[in-house]
């Protein structure tokens, strides 16, 4: 029987211990800026979208046009987690194809990451007022996933 559920579900929503938990208290120095801070305390109060990716992730490239269009909207801060990474090559991908993060917080070691369950990069989290982790997705973004599920679930956060 759970074979059967598994085999329906969709690899970009692979099921979370995390949903409906508090989002892990993060406080990492900024990728553009290591003097500056980003701490996931500061967002309480505000529905945001976390999303973890690397210079070096292919996927993380092919889902960069979605989330530019989606930082656009402007519906929710869009906050990137660089995650095992160099900071010089963040900051020369982001100069490339453009930065659709509101702050991106440099996890060079990894640890924050692992403290979200990551289980591969590119990965995006939608996390609610009270902190929780509403939506995590696996994969590359696409416009469909922002139509279908993102912008959907962000507004009803929002204003629910």
């Amino acid at each position: 029987m759970l074979l059967g559920v598994g085999l329906r579900l969709k690899p970009q929503e692979i099921p979370s211990p995390l949903i409906g938990k508090r989002a892990p208290e993060i406080t990492l120095p900024q990728v553009e800026d290591g003097s500056s801070v980003f701490r996931s305390s500061d967002m309480r109060g505000k529905v945001w979208v976390l999303n973890v990716w690397a210079s070096w992730c292919g996927p993380c490239r092919a889902e960069h046009p979605a989330l530019l269009a989606l930082s656009k909207l402007a519906v929710a801060p869009v906050v990137g987690l660089n995650y095992n990474d160099q900071r010089g090559d963040s900051l020369q991908w982001l100069r490339e194809v453009g930065n659709p993060y509101s702050v991106s917080a440099f996890d060079g070691d990894g640890k924050a990451g692992i403290e979200f369950g990551v289980y591969g990069v590119p990965e995006t989290f939608v996390i609610d007022k009270q902190g929780l982790i509403r939506l995590k997705l696996t994969g590359p973004v696409t416009q469909e996933i922002i139509n279908d599920k993102l912008l959907p679930l962000i507004r009803e956060l929002d204003h629910g």
